[in-house]
């Protein structure tokens, strides 16, 4: 049976949190998060964003997207029931605020939507103020401003470029990732946005649950806090369709939807902003309707820095699990990596066989696509699934319109679609459908250029 959110289910494994100011013990039974242990601020980071003037409501705001981090990675999820109960408390300034039914209905519905999730979060009042952060006169551009969240990305290196090239000055990016916009680890920035302002420790025994829904909270409270204080009114947000709607229309297993990149939450996030800041912002997505292959030729074709393309991630696999001979390599056969090796064959770009682990897909076994050296090859565990799993995501995808049993889910996405897009269903069909054709025809190319003895073709025509 189709697994559900967790409004409809009974029973949930309960994760109970409580954040707490330096010095604060948690309530007996809840697992403690301490604000400057657990949640570490970065100066430079707080600099980056309250840049003008110090915003109690916009820290706090940090805190919230640290804390449901903390939260989603401490509590693993059942292999039976997807859902959890998570019971959160949280300090803030303004807990009269953070309480009213405008802001918590918003969180809640926002979170529970993403998640799959149960959540009860309640706001007390914090017991010392945050101390305010040094001020800075950080340059944003005159006149309008867009945001853009930009990361190591493929998607978000293109569409940046693209968009700068219509929009100019006018483009306001935000980061995302570890590493500061001028190349540097979070510290010593110069210009807005710059590193994310805070870090997450889980403490023993660590991250244990990978599934990482949080993570849309996080990136599109972060780009939409910026465009709040630089005034603006659109976020762009990057994802090609593949990345936005394809995690929906072909989840994982028996898992909840995948919504992180879709405009269904998107739209959640909009209704949040709006009642915690009293700032109406609309999330934008320019390249829903193209493939990743699409957008990477166009930024090669027509941007001036469109040859550093390869310069970018894709893998989510962190440096120990992906490093070679002091390397650190992206793995090659997740998702995320297949995606991008599929989609820079379709563009016409070439990337070093040194990129990937697994260097060749061409390789009749698994187990010898890998680099030489590479020890964890064989056909079983994590990146064993990992690949089998990449391989069928996108395999599924490419074949999605042309099976009838598909109907219904399609019509479901159009209907829904259509409605938070403000678009007509027939286009929204019609637009939808180029987008799953074009996919299939980049995914047989692909396929077809790794040969019919590959093992990626094997799994593409059959299974392993």
């Amino acid at each position: 049976m189709k697994v559900t959110a967790a409004s409809n289910a009974a029973e949930l494994p309960i994760h109970r949190v409580d954040v707490v100011e330096p010095g604060v013990p948690a309530r007996r039974r809840h697992l403690k998060c301490e604000i400057g242990e657990n949640l570490q601020f970065d100066t430079a980071g707080l600099e980056a964003y309250c840049f003008a003037n110090w915003n109690a409501r916009v820290f706090d705001a940090f805190v919230l997207a640290a804390a449901i981090q903390f939260c989603d990675h401490t509590k693993t999820r059942s292999s039976i029931r997807w859902g959890r109960e998570i019971i959160l408390r949280i300090p803030v300034h303004d807990p009269v605020h953070w309480r009213s039914a405008a802001v918590s209905e918003a969180l809640h519905g926002a979170l529970e939507f993403l998640t799959g999730d149960r959540w009860h979060i309640e706001f007390v009042a914090r017991k010392r103020p945050e101390v305010p952060t040094r001020q800075q006169n950080l340059s944003l551009p005159d006149g309008e401003r867009i945001v853009i969240p930009f990361s190591d990305g493929l998607d978000s290196r293109a569409v940046a470029g693209l968009t700068e090239r219509v929009h100019g000055h006018k483009l306001v990016r935000v980061r995302l990732g570890s590493r500061s916009l001028n190349g540097n680890r979070a510290k010593g920035n110069d210009v807005p946005f710059a590193s994310v302002p805070y870090r997450v420790r889980f403490g023993r025994p660590g991250s244990v649950e990978t599934s990482a829904r949080s993570r849309g909270f996080k990136f599109l409270l972060l780009s939409g806090i910026a465009a709040y204080l630089s005034q603006a009114r659109q976020v762009i947000l990057p994802e090609s369709g593949q990345g936005a709607l394809g995690p929906v229309l072909v989840p994982v297993g028996q898992a909840y939807e995948d919504y992180r990149s879709h405009p269904l939450f998107a739209d959640r996030m909009e209704g949040f902003l709006s009642a915690l800041f009293g700032h109406d912002v609309r999330y934008v997505y320019p390249r829903l309707w193209h493939t990743k292959a699409e957008t990477l030729a166009e930024f090669i074709a027509v941007c001036p820095d469109g040859t550093n393309w390869a310069q970018t991630r894709s893998c989510w696999q962190g440096q120990r699990q992906v490093s070679l001979f002091g390397k650190w390599r992206q793995c090659g056969i997740c998702a995320a990596c297949m995606l991008r090796r599929m989609s820079v064959h379709a563009a016409g770009g070439i990337e070093d066989r040194a990129t990937y682990i697994w260097e060749d897909l061409s390789a009749a076994r698994y187990e010898n696509g890998a680099a030489a050296g590479f020890r964890k090859t064989r056909a079983q565990g994590a990146f064993y699934e990992y690949a089998i799993a990449g391989t069928l995501h996108l395999d599924h995808l490419a074949g999605l319109q042309y099976s009838p049993a598909n109907q219904v889910l399609l019509d479901r996405q159009i209907f829904q679609l259509s409605r938070s897009l403000g678009v007509a269903e027939q286009e929204t069909q019609q637009k939808l459908e180029r987008l799953l054709t074009q996919h299939a025809r980049e995914w047989r190319d692909f396929v077809g250029s790794l040969g019919p003895g590959s093992f990626v073709a094997q799994w593409a025509s059959g299974g392993p």
